[in-house]
């Protein structure tokens, strides 16, 4: 079956950077948009930001925007998230997720568009 499998999550200072992966397996890698999400205790799943099939374009929530960089490598299936300037609000699970039903050039913001789900990676920013 499809498997997402998030990598490179861990403690960083804040104003640090770290950089995920989500390598996918079992999935037609260039017919999905792909997309990470983050998931804080007590807080819902939210989006972080995704990029779309053809044609490939990238999308950012506000609070991440000019931090956070998404790319993806087709040729090993693998998406990433480079995140900079981290703040302690950006503590979290992050989580990637696949999705074939978004129109092409388009990436969805809820996760109850996405069927396929990475088993997360937690990302720690102390202050």
């Amino acid at each position: 079956q499809v498997q997402l499998v998030e990598s490179g999550g861990g403690l960083v200072q804040a104003g640090g950077s770290l950089r995920l992966s989500c390598a996918a397996s079992r999935l037609t890698f260039s017919s999905y948009a792909m997309a990470w999400f983050r998931q804080a205790p007590g807080k819902e799943r939210e989006f972080v930001g995704g990029i779309s099939r053809s044609p490939s374009r990238t999308y950012y929530a506000d609070s991440v925007k000019d931090r956070f960089t998404i790319s993806r490598d087709i040729a090993k299936s693998t998406m990433y998230l480079q995140m900079n300037s981290l703040k302690s609000e950006d503590t979290a699970v992050y989580y990637c997720a696949a999705d074939n039903t978004a129109p092409w050039g388009t990436v969805q913001g809820v996760p109850g568009a996405y069927g396929y789900w990475g088993q997360g990676t937690q990302v720690t920013v102390s202050s």
